[in-house]
């Protein structure tokens, strides 16, 4: 039928210059060759309205979205990238350079798409036309003028030349067209969730986080993974309920809530995992090197959260003798190299907060015994010395921190209960039904506020503003509750002309770390194994951080082996004896 119905159009295709024309079920001609869809259409006669009378067809896509109530037909990579896009600039408001959207995010984007067969790519010949295709011919003369690509949102820097692609939205059969539109908003949001991913990894929300995160680890920019997660916990990045900044015409419903709706906080490890993953399949190159001046390292790092922590500076000297001394601060240590399976993927924010952990038991034991004793006996130093600096007690830092950090982390955990994972935006409606379901929703935000009055809830606060600290300290305070000026001579002697630790004893986590890819953690943590002062240690910096304790405990366990690895390797001696 096709044969009949193209043997008079012999025009040369746009693209590709071949004559081999196929009909679409809305009657356009597309080229077999290189799929390129054209504006036009069969022309045909209809004997039986008028004679002599030529009546074109009519596509069902333009008839569908006439009756969709001016929603036009988009794909679930346009909506993942708009999402892109809004992150990026939510990222640029927050103080990142402006290059990341414009140059890094765009190109990984663009890798990711090429990559995945999405877009700028050659089809393969032979295959049939799916609502699959996902970009427009942004130098096609024929394309359609009244729905543009979103593929050119994030193209801000580049010329109309470089958007050139070989792969061009094609009208979707009859079938594909029909069963989309009854599932969901999007063309192929039923087809998206039924593709089968394992060759190539699927766009998802989390990983939208993963693209930010690697962008801003290209550039090597102030941030760490947790910082931006938090972020976006806070609101101040756009990931739940990022639907609701989509266009009129772009109608969520059905299917595209399971791709877009998010009910649940982004989880640290996932976000990073596909991170590299992403870089792995995108095939990048050695990211630029983390160097001793670079906020990754963990000696800027270890700056950070210890003034966070509110411990006292000299502590730095420390962290900086433990880096140093089993290399985690050598540029081929910190730099990610995708693709590289003999070397163990850097985690910055957590190495750094496990330095500090292990620093404070190499100073105070951390056994729920030694570091009280420390702490009586700098009590005392500090009551019959009235000049310098004061000493660090570890007893008086305990009772302030763990105050702070039970009025906030309670504080985090009624934000999180109180939440409403319920769009304010209604998702979707028609024109005849939006009057009444805004009206319906205001009806409840009066109510809720009505009863919250009378309840005596407390309205929720604003939105705080954005800050790389949770925990504030300043040295200006009467009460002393800041301890970064405190001194560690209470704890020190001075050994060799080096000042090491009067405690010489250490323990261990563990003695024998486990393989990862069997236990999925290289050791075990239960708290009521561990003494309550490490807990209590490691709880500090999971709130930081906003991760599970245990991924803290693991890195402590490897710095810890690597430190120890001697006296872990040597083997006891054993006297022989003959027996008589």
């Amino acid at each position: 039928m096709d044969e009949e119905a193209t043997r008079d159009f012999n025009e040369r295709c746009a693209q590709c210059s071949e004559v081999n024309w196929g009909l679409t079920d809305g009657g356009r001609f597309y080229c077999r060759s290189c799929h390129n869809v054209t504006e036009r259409t069969r022309e045909v006669v209809n004997t039986d309205f008028i004679s002599n009378t030529r009546v074109q067809t009519i596509s069902k896509v333009l008839r569908k979205q006439e009756k969709n109530d001016g929603g036009s037909e988009w794909y679930v990579c346009e909506g993942f990238q708009l999402v892109l896009k809004k992150q990026a600039e939510a990222l640029e408001a927050l103080g990142v350079c402006p290059q990341m959207k414009d140059e890094i995010l765009c190109n990984f984007w663009r890798c990711y798409l090429q990559k995945s067969k999405q877009a700028y790519c050659n089809r393969p010949a032979g295959e049939t036309v799916k609502a699959l295709s996902v970009c427009d011919s942004s130098t096609d003369a024929d394309s359609e003028p009244e729905r543009p690509s979103l593929l050119h949102m994030l193209s801000v820097s580049e010329s109309e030349g470089d958007l050139q692609t070989d792969c061009s939205f094609a009208s979707s059969t009859s079938k594909v067209s029909e069963s989309t539109s009854l599932c969901s908003g999007s063309v192929d949001g039923s087809l998206y969730l039924m593709k089968n991913q394992k060759e190539k990894l699927r766009m998802t929300m989390p990983m939208t986080l993963s693209f930010c995160y690697m962008a801003l680890l290209w550039l090597r920019e102030p941030m760490t993974l947790s910082d931006l997660l938090r972020f976006v916990v806070e609101g101040h990045i756009p990931y739940l309920n990022v639907f609701q900044h989509f266009p009129e015409k772009m109608k969520l419903c059905g299917l595209d809530l399971k791709i877009f709706c998010v009910e649940s906080w982004p989880v640290y490890e996932e976000v990073y995992n596909k991170m590299l993953e992403l870089a792995v399949f995108l095939d990048l190159p050695r990211f630029p090197d983390i160097t001793d001046s670079c906020f990754l390292h963990p000696d800027m790092l270890c700056i950070k959260y210890l003034m966070e922590a509110n411990l006292p500076d000299e502590l730095h000297n420390w962290t900086c003798r433990v880096v140093k001394k089993i290399c985690i601060g050598e540029v081929d240590f910190l730099t990610l190299v995708p693709g590289n399976k003999s070397t163990r993927k850097v985690k910055y924010d957590v190495l750094a907060a496990a330095v500090i952990v292990v620093v404070l038991k190499l100073l105070f034991l951390l056994d729920d015994h030694y570091e009280w004793l420390l702490s009586e006996f700098a009590e005392e130093r500090n009551k019959n010395n009235k000049e310098g600096g004061p000493y660090f007690e570890f007893k008086k830092w305990y009772k302030v921190i763990k105050c702070s950090l039970d009025v906030e982390q309670k504080k985090l955990d009624e934000e999180r209960a109180k939440y409403l994972w319920r769009c304010e935006k209604p998702l979707s409606y028609s024109a005849k039904k939006k009057s009444k379901v805004l009206k319906r929703r205001r009806m409840v935000v009066n109510l809720q506020n009505q009863f919250g009055k009378l309840s005596g809830s407390v309205q929720p606060a604003e939105k705080p503003n954005p800050s790389s600290f949770q925990l504030s300290w300043s040295e200006e305070n009467t009460d002393g509750s800041c301890f970064h000026g405190h001194s560690l001579k209470g704890i020190l002697q001075e050994k060799c002309g080096l000042l090491t630790a009067m405690n010489p004893d250490y323990w261990l986590c563990t003695v024998k770390l486990c393989t990862e890819k069997l236990c999925g953690h290289l050791a075990h943590y239960r708290e009521v194994d561990f003494p309550q002062s490490y807990h209590f240690v490691l709880r500090l910096f999971s709130f930081l951080l906003r991760i599970q304790p245990s991924y803290i405990h693991d890195e402590v366990c490897v710095i810890e082996h690597k430190l120890f690895n001697k006296k872990l390797c040597k083997k006891p001696k054993y006297k022989t004896s003959l027996r008589k």
